[in-house]
């Protein structure tokens, strides 16, 4: 199975005044196409520091990080804000909708700056809020949806540009427990009907369940 995304021996070290923060150490990791793989470490593992290496947000003091067998450790911000755009799709614990958006509006703007055809956006739009069982919401603000529906519109988000890895990071921080079930039945489904890859980072047990395969991490590393 193809490798679609590979840390080796990744370093992040933050330079607190005179103190050193080493957040990774020499973290090993590959996540292969078509997985749904499980990030899992309490607070203070290095999750966050972890999230934004895979997701492109962060360059590594030392190492490599491979997309697609490109090491795209330290390409400059705009390279690595177009890989995002084109290669990941983002789900966070906030849901991070745009208030005065519509849902509809939401699912869009990624493919905005893609450059993707009106036609082809609004189309897009459409399918996927009907994906997440939303078609009928589809001109409401986020503040007239659920915190569930939300994430829903969150998660159609991140399909947009049809990425190759969806990264889900804390995905049912901020819901109960039973639209935690429903939005984790719907990742489940991308990831055995649709097909996608996916990453999720949770200190959460129970969560890491739905994934295939669970990794932990451990003071920057893979523990056991």
């Amino acid at each position: 199975m193809k490798k679609v995304i590979e840390l080796k021996e990744v370093w992040k070290i933050y330079q607190v005044g005179e103190v050193e923060i080493k957040a990774l150490r020499g973290l090993n990791l590959s996540v292969r196409e078509g997985e749904f793989l499980a990030i899992l470490g309490t607070s203070g593992s290095g999750k966050s520091t972890c999230v934004n290496h895979i997701g492109c947000l962060d360059t590594p003091t030392r190492g490599e990080i491979l997309l697609d067998g490109q090491n795209i450790a330290h390409l400059h911000e705009s390279t690595l804000a177009n890989i995002r755009g084109k290669k990941i799709g983002f789900i966070f614990q906030s849901f991070n909708l745009i208030p005065s958006m519509s849902a509809f509006q939401n699912v869009m703007l990624p493919m905005i700056f893609q450059g993707v055809t009106k036609e082809k956006r609004i189309n897009r739009s459409k399918e996927l809020l009907t994906l997440v069982g939303l078609g009928d919401r589809m001109q409401n603000r986020p503040t007239q949806l659920s915190g569930g529906q939300q994430q829903r519109v969150a998660i159609a988000r991140a399909l947009a540009n049809d990425p190759e890895v969806i990264l889900a990071d804390e995905p049912t921080g901020n819901l109960d427990s039973k639209t935690e079930k429903d939005i984790m039945d719907l990742l489940s489904n991308l990831h055995k009907k649709e097909n996608k890859t996916i990453v999720m980072i949770t200190h959460n047990e129970k969560l890491a369940k739905y994934a295939q395969r669970v990794v932990h991490l451990i003071d920057g590393r893979i523990g056991s």
